[in-house]
């Protein structure tokens, strides 16, 4: 048994099987992997580099966000305005990275405790502060690729 599947092993499906694992689904799966390894290494440094106290400012969820949007912005508008197209980069960048990088559900969760703790205007500053502050991270690094030069060779 173990040689017929041996046998089969090498065959048209085989090569099929292989062909969609190292150009296909496996290998995004594997981009997305490697850089949300990443994202979620220096979302972890951040955290200990900033320590946050109860009822103040939750710094290192603020900057992980700022971060990962301008990161976004920049990445995304680069990918796919100024470089050749590639399978692997904005899985890599975009979803792995910056998808670990940056976090709602910690931002959230920072936003009701501090209303919850009676902090609500500080809780509605910090949800405000953000999403501002996240789209004109977006908004600024999408202009800085746009404006950029494209050099010809």
């Amino acid at each position: 048994m173990a040689e017929q599947g041996a046998a089969r092993a090498e065959g048209p499906a085989a090569a099929a099987i292989a062909a969609a694992w190292v150009g296909g689904a496996h290998s995004l799966r594997a981009a997305v992997f490697a850089g949300g390894t990443l994202g979620a290494v220096a979302r972890l440094a951040l955290d200990r580099l900033i320590p946050v106290t109860p009822g103040t400012w939750p710094w290192p969820t603020f900057a992980a966000n700022i971060l990962g949007a301008l990161l976004l912005g920049y990445l995304t508008t680069r990918l796919l305005e100024r470089l050749p197209p590639s399978t692997h980069l904005r899985p890599l960048l975009g979803t792995g990275f910056c998808g670990a990088l940056t976090t709602f559900s910690t931002f959230q969760i920072e936003a009701i405790d501090l209303g919850r703790d009676g902090h609500a205007t500080f809780a509605a500053t910090y949800v405000t502060a953000s999403i501002a502050a996240g789209m004109l991270a977006i908004a600024a690094s999408t202009a800085l690729v746009r404006r950029a030069r494209v050099r010809h060779r």
